[in-house]
């Protein structure tokens, strides 16, 4: 059994972590923002708001063994009709946010068995799409960080990245919500099927592990085929 923290574990991509998590018997501390979330076995839920400095501090326990940054947006517009707001705004919720909980949890970190961090990306990063200029500067921040981070925190703690192509969550509702878009999203990947959480969480999930205990450092693509593939 190990400890996990999942930040914004109550949806999507997160909340297919937690659940993936806690089937494995896991201990794991998951962050909400909003509503109830399932009752499941081994996890405790706090509710907390990356972009609220008012909210209560995340109780840690004295080790943790992992650590999983979910929260996200996205923001598909041209380039000129975002502000300068816009921007720093998604930095705040995909960047600064993560470097915060991650440096309050590197205690805990320090502490557990050979603990693994995972972050999030996008495809977008790698591959430059239009109409991507908000999220792919804020993930492009991410893969910095996760390469800088895990050459520092070496050999106490491993830190990869994860870069998905579109999934089926909540947060790409809009994108997905008639059966035309969602053919065409399909389409648009070698293997000709959109994403979904259950996807990500066992990449996530193995990232974690004690599987994994000789990768650190990557960026690795769970995106269908899109950012290396053209068919």
């Amino acid at each position: 059994m190990r400890d996990y923290l999942v930040i914004g574990g109550s949806s999507g991509i997160g909340r297919g972590i937690v659940e993936k998590l806690s089937a494995q018997g896991d201990q794991v501390i998951a962050t909400h923002r909003s509503g109830t979330p399932a009752d499941l076995p081994g996890v405790t839920w706090h509710r907390h708001d990356v972009l609220d400095e008012r909210s209560e501090p995340i109780p840690l326990p004295d080790k943790l063994d992992g650590l999983v940054y979910c929260p996200g947006s996205i923001q598909l517009k041209p380039f000129s009709r975002f502000s300068v707001e816009d921007f720093l705004l998604d930095y705040r919720l995909q960047v600064t946010g993560a470097v915060s909980i991650l440096q309050k949890s590197w205690p805990a970190l320090r502490k557990g068995g050979a603990p693994g961090i995972v972050l999030f990306s996008t495809v977008a990063v790698g591959t430059g799409f239009p109409y991507h200029s908000l999220v792919a500067s804020s993930k492009g921040a991410i893969e910095g960080l996760t390469r800088s981070l895990a050459a520092e925190w070496a050999p106490h703690v491993r830190v990869n990245c994860i870069a998905p192509a579109l999934t089926d969550t909540p947060l790409a509702a809009s994108f997905l919500n008639t059966p035309e878009k969602r053919e065409s999203s399909a389409l648009r990947h070698p293997l000709k099927r959109v994403g979904t959480p259950a996807d990500i969480a066992a990449l996530a999930c193995f990232l974690l592990g004690t599987d994994a205990s000789w990768i650190t450092g990557q960026v690795l693509h769970a995106d269908g085929g899109m950012g290396a593939l053209r068919s």
